[in-house]
């Protein structure tokens, strides 16, 4: 049964005044290593159908993955007595009529027919590389295809099917470690060599750190840091739910110039060099959302509900799926941190004293509306003396507005680097240099 055949079922069973029908189904192959050696390959199918049915102003929600015509039928008749349970919500302004949605392309048959021999035969060239170089390597490498359709009682219909690819290692050496990453829709993106010289390198580089004292330093940060800058920054507001609930670090700051010129940040959901999606789950058309342009703070991305908050507002096209443990509110799922001109090997020489940062770790939010994070650094932090890496150091704490940080940003890497998401989705993104980053303990 396609999707097309499933969403005129469920209609056709619903009694609701509206009916949503969401699909996913999900192909998602996962080979894990450890100590050089895989010990993991797993495969998941899956086909999920959520149903939404609106009953004047009240909402309800059922989930189900049995696709049996009767189960179906069932599944649309719970989602209406869900929301005859429920109580109104007068700023409901019901589900959204159906817009143009341009296709995009990002669906590789090579990634959604990745064979495990394949992927074992890629996780070997780390694992062989670092047996070689007395080093123990571990990391994970997936690749998944998904199919999305969103139909509702108002006439939107709309399908895609997408790809993705992530492997990632950490390689460990005696008293150091190295990490490398690779994201992208088409299997291509996935350099086995380049991820593993890539990690053994950041060993080699890190051996033997020493002790070194807190404070506030300059800071060059690999893509892999600034990745998760992007991501927390939309975890704690980009959201329009956030902001009309007073909890973003873009309440009060909106039109307002919060960080350097040189930043400009963009959710473009069509954009084919992250992983493209032409629409959200309700059906609507992505649209490219200026969420900071040259520092200032401009807006956050919409679905239909929150424009509907707002006097003249539409949906931007970024609808999260319906939960029925409530609303997570419109999220951007295709960031891009716009490139600048630097090479990161300009940044470092620039430095006359700070740390240069391989990734950040074990993130989580202390203010949201200041978007202060705490987190660690991991996998390669080195300090910068006279524009040339000195020596490693061991990992370092820090807590600091991600906000003031790029107040403080001095260049931006003239190359990008897609990475999956922990929010969801992907980001884009080049290495950066900031003149202020506060650290607060070292790590034992």
């Amino acid at each position: 049964m396609n999707f097309r055949q499933i969403s005129d079922l469920v209609m056709s069973a619903s009694s609701a005044d509206e009916t949503e029908v969401l699909g996913f189904e999900q192909n998602e192959s996962l080979t894990r290593f450890a100590n050089n050696c895989i010990h993991q390959n797993v495969t998941e199918r899956n086909v999920q159908i959520t149903v939404r049915s609106v009953i004047e102003t009240k909402i309800g929600i059922a989930i189900s993955n049995d696709l049996r015509p009767e189960s179906l039928r069932e599944l649309a008749i719970r989602a209406g007595d869900v929301a005859k349970l429920q109580p109104s919500n007068p700023e409901f302004k019901g589900l959204p009529q159906p817009q143009v949605i341009t296709p995009v392309e990002s669906f590789d048959s090579a990634v959604a027919e990745c064979t495990p021999e394949q992927r074992a035969a890629r996780v070997g060239i780390i694992c062989r590389k670092a047996a070689d170089a007395g080093c123990a390597a571990a990391g994970s490498m997936t690749t998944s295809s998904l199919n999305v359709g969103v139909a509702n009682s108002k006439g939107v219909f709309a399908e895609h099917r997408l790809t993705l690819a992530d492997e990632s290692t950490v390689i460990m050496g005696q008293n150091s470690s190295g990490w490398a990453q690779r994201t992208g829709w088409q299997l291509a993106a996935i350099e086995a060599e380049a991820l593993a010289d890539e990690a053994i390198s950041k060993v080699r580089m890190g051996a033997d750190p020493v002790d070194f004292e807190p404070g506030e330093y300059s800071v060059v940060l690999e893509p892999y840091a600034t990745a998760d800058l992007l991501e927390m920054l939309a975890y704690d507001g980009m959201g329009a739910l956030a902001v009309q609930e007073g909890r973003s670090w873009m309440n009060g700051r909106i039109g307002e110039r919060i960080m350097a010129d040189s930043v400009n940040i963009v959710d473009d959901g069509t954009n084919i060099a992250g992983i493209p999606c032409p629409f959200d789950f309700e059906g609507l058309p992505k649209k490219v959302v200026p969420i900071v342009a040259s520092g200032v703070a401009l807006s956050p991305v919409y679905d239909s509900f929150t424009a509907g908050r707002e006097d003249r507002k539409q949906s931007t096209g970024h609808a999260t799926p319906p939960s029925p443990q409530g609303r997570f509110g419109p999220a951007p799922m295709n960031l891009f941190l716009r490139p600048g001109s630097t090479s990161l090997e300009t940044m470092i020489k620039t430095t006359k004293f700070g740390l240069y940062i391989t990734r950040f770790w074990y993130t989580r939010t202390v203010h949201p509306r200041d978007a202060v994070v705490t987190g660690m650094t991991r996998d390669g932090t080195f300090v910068i003396r006279n524009g040339e890496i000195a020596h490693p150091i061991k990992s370092l704490r820090f807590t600091q507005s991600y906000v003031e940080g790029l107040k403080y940003t001095e260049a931006i890497g003239e190359t990008t680097r897609v990475l999956r998401s922990g929010f969801g989705g992907a980001v884009s993104v080049p290495a950066v240099k900031l003149a202020k980053f506060r650290f607060t303990s070292s790590t034992r």
